[in-house]
């Protein structure tokens, strides 16, 4: 059985009073759906490629398993696995949910 790759970037972004991270598999879509069902995350935090995570989850998500790693590091995995969806992608993902 192969170990889960659940990635988790810094909180950075501000929305809503709050900031917030990235949460992101290196392997599959169905591998961070199952992780986010795990610990409760909704799917419509699902953004296309990734959950956005508030920073008052992210220590939740972190004992949950997930790898913290840069942006950077987050997103050259993301693209590596093929994964990573292109903003125009995403936003359509976003509009059809």
């Amino acid at each position: 059985m192969s170990a889960v790759t659940i990635l988790i970037d810094e909180a950075r972004w501000w929305f809503r009073g709050e900031k917030w991270c990235h949460l992101v598999s290196d392997v599959s879509y169905g591998e961070l759906h199952d992780f986010a069902d795990l610990v409760g995350v909704p799917r419509r935090g699902f953004q296309g490629d990734h959950y956005d995570i508030p920073q008052s989850y992210r220590q939740q998500m972190i004992e949950a398993g997930a790898l913290v790693v840069e942006s950077r590091e987050l997103v050259r995995r993301l693209r590596g696995a093929g994964l990573r969806l292109s903003s125009a992608e995403r936003r359509a993902h976003i509009a059809t949910n």
